[in-house]
């Protein structure tokens, strides 16, 4: 079991607490170098956040430029950055390119199983028929969070979300739990992310329902969970952009609020004007 979780994932299990087991043998247990647990790594200046910031708002308007138009674009905004600094902060940010490859906020782990694309040529009929989910990366003034929903396809309703300040697996499961407790979908929609591939990700799901399909967005398809995609995007325009969050706190609850409007206040097109909570609730729940 150790062997299949990522390293943060193994750090994030030591308990500093823990009155029976020492921090040397816990890191034994978990295959990890002791010494590495004590280090602090540097805040991110200024610079880099201004720079992240930009990489990011870029990444929204622009889905299709790659890391080399991006550098050019910041070079004709002021930003000394090679094409490769680009390409290292939108790999840690998440935030590749739709062409060649789709922006994915976790490498996939290659012992892992992989679930074939199931949706394609289909089209979420009823609520609960397709759930779809994803990661995206929410800056704050000081620093970031990573976001993940669970969102019902046919009526855009938000069923869950959590966020984290790290990119482990449970804070995945968490929100997966929290959705299962309203409702159970035929399909489940994902991409081929560590989180979404993880042992403890698929047994969730098929403890909770067996009868339930899991499908996986084909690698290089970006428009495979387009539904969450164009959330991420009404999310950052509508809130996040607006705001400069000082703390992961105040990012919580702007979130909560935005969601909140957005399940049960906010009108959407494609919904003849009705509100996703609406929708979901004339033929789901």
């Amino acid at each position: 079991m150790v062997s299949t979780l990522s390293l943060s994932e193994r750090r994030a299990l030591i308990d500093w607490n823990n009155r029976h087991f020492s921090i040397r043998d816990q890191a034994e247990l978990l295959r990890l170098n002791r010494t590495g647990l004590y280090y602090v790594p540097a805040s991110p200046t200024e610079r880099e956040l201004e720079l992240r910031r930009r990489i990011d708002r870029l990444n929204t308007d622009f889905p299709y430029y790659g890391s080399r138009k991006i550098a050019a674009t910041l070079g004709e905004e002021g930003f000394v950055v090679s094409r490769k600094r680009v390409q290292r902060l939108m790999a840690e940010m998440g935030l590749l390119s739709v062409y060649p490859r789709r922006r994915n906020l976790s490498a996939p782990n290659l012992a892992h199983k992989k679930y074939p694309y199931l949706l394609r040529g289909i089209t979420a009929a009823y609520p609960n028929h397709i759930w779809g989910t994803d990661i995206t990366y929410v800056r704050l003034k000081g620093g970031w969070m990573y976001l993940t929903v669970i969102l019902d396809w046919y009526s855009r309703y938000v069923l869950s979300w959590t966020m984290s300040e790290q990119l482990t697996t449970d804070f995945v499961i968490e929100a997966l739990s929290m959705a299962l407790l309203k409702a159970s979908p035929d399909i489940i929609n994902s991409d081929q992310g560590s989180q979404y591939t993880s042992q403890a990700w698929v047994e969730r799901v098929f403890c909770s329902n067996s009868k339930i399909r899991i499908s996986m967005d084909g690698r290089g398809r970006c428009m495979d969970n387009i539904f969450t995609e164009r959330f991420w995007r009404s999310y950052k325009y509508e809130e996040v952009y607006l705001k400069e969050y000082e703390t992961p706190r105040e990012c919580r609850r702007g979130t909560a609020e935005y969601i909140e409007h957005y399940n049960h206040r906010r009108p959407h097109q494609a919904l003849k004007n009705k509100t996703p909570y609406k929708v979901f609730t004339e033929r789901g729940l």
